[in-house]
């Protein structure tokens, strides 16, 4: 739809009324620039290269659930793409407004609704930072150990909606494994609660439908959390195992037996520079750092299998201060100086798949990526997050000046060219298109050919739900 004269203008009206005034609403060219650009690579090239980043035509910044209900209403009436921000920290660009229209800001949604000490559960609005969160937690005694490396600056809403997860992950689970319960407005602006708790019979659980979905089929509003009493002791130990076979392998015993909270599996590649560089290890080989947590008791017993399991693999014990570097200088790799950064062009290819298949998609990717490019491409893997049945390889490509095209559509295509190779091998091997990122606009192009024609599902619930396609086009393959 194309808006003429003043029409605009009606709109904009139309969206202070809604939000109590014209403070938060917008449709100057400074405000709608900033919402051109999070973390995806692409986006931030773009800017880099001087080019006119995606805007939006308005910005709304709600205060409360019902004025969700009153824009969503509005967008749908006038068939308005839609899109959600939350602390604009994603890294697949799955907040950006490529197709223009509304950018609604969460941030203004920020209450704490209840901490329940019977329950231990905490309830709040969806677009508070999720530090704040797990501050209210920690008043109290708690945690919620979701404890991602965008803590500090990513929200509630943005952590549901592409399924994120925390270094705490091993033990303490996946954002989906850590939420209750959920308040979300759909595309016609009916407000809904999923069922108050995860585990019943009664029907599929409508939180497993929103999280994960990007804003694709509704806003998330409010969530309830799991809280978790902060453990007796947490220990920490590190090992240096001999290749990358052996160390999936011993994680795999640890995890079927043991639940640490942290277990970091670094390749030869990442241990010889990033673990060199952060924590001062100087030895080849593939460094592992987990910890165990809870009562001492039980940690003592946990420490002691996985002695034991490590022995079994044939690791070199390296006791427990490479372990306390790491935890304390756990934020320290996304810093400037430790993380990569433009003018380099990079990416994180995580992917997750059982143990029978995940040092075949290690060793694939590599290959198909050095074939193509040889040395001008770099890749280092890490697995950061277990299961029982598998885990996930967080695989780096990087590109180093002056391989990196200056000309943004040159340099668009030898992103995405890399992107679709990785991802492609990872997929022909048995993994899984993404583990805890999510899709966004990046990975979009690939969701088909992840699940094929299983896709009707996920096409089916976007059209019963939003039937005007507002919903952030153009993201998880809606």
């Amino acid at each position: 739809m194309k808006l003429k004269a003043f029409m605009p203008g009606m709109i904009l009206d139309e969206l202070a009324d809604a939000v109590g005034g014209y403070d938060n609403v917008s449709m100057e060219m400074s405000d709608r620039a900033t919402y051109g650009v999070d973390y995806f690579w692409l986006s931030r090239m773009w800017q880099d290269r001087g080019e006119v980043p995606p805007m939006p035509d308005w910005i709304v910044r709600p205060g409360a659930t019902e004025e969700v209900s009153k824009i969503l209403k509005i967008a749908n009436y006038y068939k308005i793409p839609l899109h959600t921000w939350g602390g604009g920290s994603g890294s697949q660009g799955g907040a950006l407004p490529m197709s223009g229209g509304i950018l609604m800001d969460m941030k203004r949604m920020c209450k704490l609704i209840e901490i329940d000490e019977i329950s231990r559960t905490i309830t709040a609005e969806a677009g508070m930072i999720f530090q704040q969160l797990e501050w209210y937690a920690n008043e109290k005694g708690y945690s919620c150990q979701h404890i991602p490396s965008c803590l500090t600056c990513g929200t509630i809403g943005g952590a549901l909606a592409h399924r994120g997860i925390g270094i705490m992950s091993g033990k303490y689970g996946k954002i989906d494994d850590q939420c209750l319960s959920m308040e979300v407005v759909l595309s016609n602006g009916d407000i809904i609660n999923t069922l108050p708790v995860p585990k019943h019979a009664a029907g599929p659980d409508l939180n497993q439908i929103f999280i994960g979905s990007e804003g694709t089929l509704g806003v998330i509003t409010k969530a309830t959390f799991k809280l978790f009493e902060q453990p007796e002791e947490r220990r920490f130990h590190a090992f240096l195992f001999p290749d990358k076979n052996s160390g999936y392998m011993a994680g795999r015993d640890i995890m079927q037996k043991v639940k640490p909270s942290i277990l970091r599996f670094y390749d030869e590649a990442e241990t010889t520079s990033i673990i060199k560089k952060i924590i001062g290890f100087e030895k080849k080989g593939c460094f592992m750092n987990l910890a165990v947590e809870g009562i001492k008791r039980i940690v003592d017993i946990e420490m002691e299998i996985i002695l034991e399991i490590a022995e079994k693999w044939g690791a070199e014990d390296l006791g427990s201060d490479y372990g306390e570097k790491w935890f304390k200088n756990r934020i320290t790799f996304f810093y400037p100086g430790h993380i990569m950064d433009i003018p380099q062009m990079f990416g994180t290819m995580d992917t997750v798949a059982t143990y029978a298949n995940v040092e075949k998609i290690y060793l694939a990717m590599k290959k198909a990526i050095y074939d193509k490019y040889g040395d001008k491409v770099r890749y280092i893997s890490h697995s950061s997050h277990w299961y029982e049945w598998g885990c996930m390889n967080y695989t780096r490509f990087i590109v180093d000046p002056p391989n990196v095209p200056q000309d943004p559509e040159e340099a668009r295509r030898l992103h995405n060219e890399i992107w679709n190779i990785g991802v492609r091998a990872a997929m022909a091997n048995g993994g899984v298109i993404n583990d805890h990122h999510g899709i966004g606009l990046k990975l979009s192009r690939l969701m088909k050919e992840q699940y094929g024609p299983a896709m009707q599902v996920m096409e089916a619930l976007k059209n019963q739900l939003d039937p005007n396609g507002i919903m952030n086009p153009y993201k998880l393959g809606l």
